[in-house]
């Protein structure tokens, strides 16, 4: 057994009995270490201690109780393991800034911490072949923009610091807030009809620390609005990750969160640069009464010569 399967045999083992006290000295006895090796190893795959990893995931667990389900606050808490409405209240507003109460009152998207598939640094795919890793599927592709594509849509900040790495960081999903304000505005906008929409990383204008996100519709070339800004994405090659998930709250945050982790591994494995930007281009589905349920992670293909 690689030392990798008896960390991710231990995450198993916290996700199924997440309500109930685990200590580390169960877990490193199913993972056949010695609680010294097993915390070390869990820290350096996991990138958090075995107890802190517990009570992140306890709280992701908690955040969709408090979004999906009408329990009160003080059942999530004991249903999480927190022993009190108190303690879950003061634990929860540490790790993203706001009260369950606030969180349950609002529309504010959090990041949580994602239960870490550590298979999937492990497993390099080749182009145009499927990787199926719980539940999640997707698929690295090479693709050449032969035109541009044009979005309408707004543009603002977020901190590098509070926002990675990717399904690690805790607080308020500032890209979410994004795109709160684009659905807000998106009535407004002129967009082509089923076309695609789009979140974009990418430094532009912003402050140190900092880096732009956009969102926007799909538009014709040349529609213009005074309150909105256009944002092209360019005719070139790319490498393209495709993927799907049931739900888009599912599409924009576990599948969302594991498939850039995967997708950084792969670039670097197979020695490609990295882009200045990362788009992410969200397609509907005219019969799919859940809306916008797969996406593609577009990223300029650069070889390494390139970048030098």
């Amino acid at each position: 057994m690689h030392a990798w399967e008896s960390i991710q045999k231990t995450l198993d083992i916290i996700e199924t009995r997440i309500s109930e006290k685990i200590t580390v000295e169960e877990l490193a006895c199913a993972a056949s270490l010695s609680v010294f090796y097993y915390q070390r190893l869990f820290s350096r795959l996991v990138k958090r201690p075995v107890m802190e990893y517990i009570k992140l995931r306890r709280l992701a667990m908690a955040c969709e109780a408090l979004r999906d389900t009408n329990d009160r606050i003080l059942d999530i808490a004991l249903a999480y393991g927190f022993g009190g409405h108190e303690v879950f209240t003061r634990t929860f507003k540490n790790a993203y800034g706001i009260t369950p109460t606030e969180y349950r009152e609002s529309d504010v998207r959090l990041n949580v911490f994602i239960k870490p598939n550590l298979a999937m640094g492990y497993t390099l795919i080749d182009l145009d072949v499927p990787l199926i890793a719980e539940g999640l599927v997707l698929e690295m592709n090479r693709r050449t923009l032969t035109a541009p594509i044009h979005f309408m849509g707004v543009q603002g900040y977020a901190s590098i610091a509070k926002q990675f790495p990717n399904g690690e960081a805790t607080g308020i999903s500032e890209p979410g807030e994004i795109w709160r304000l684009f659905n807000e505005a998106e009535a407004q906008i002129p967009n082509k009809p089923n076309g695609r929409k789009i979140g974009v990383a990418y430094h532009g204008d912003a402050p140190a620390g900092s880096f732009s996100y956009f969102v926007g519709a799909e538009v014709e070339e040349g529609v213009s609005h005074p309150n909105y800004k256009i944002w092209t994405l360019p005719a070139n090659e790319y490498l393209v990750m495709r993927f799907e998930a049931e739900t888009f709250d599912e599409l924009v945050g576990v599948a969302l969160n594991k498939a850039l982790k995967y997708q950084y591994m792969w670039q670097a494995q197979k020695g490609l640069g990295f882009a200045d930007f990362g788009a992410e281009v969200y397609y509907s589905e005219a019969d799919n009464a859940n809306g916008y349920t797969f996406m593609e992670m577009w990223s300029l293909w650069i070889e390494k010569e390139e970048k030098q």
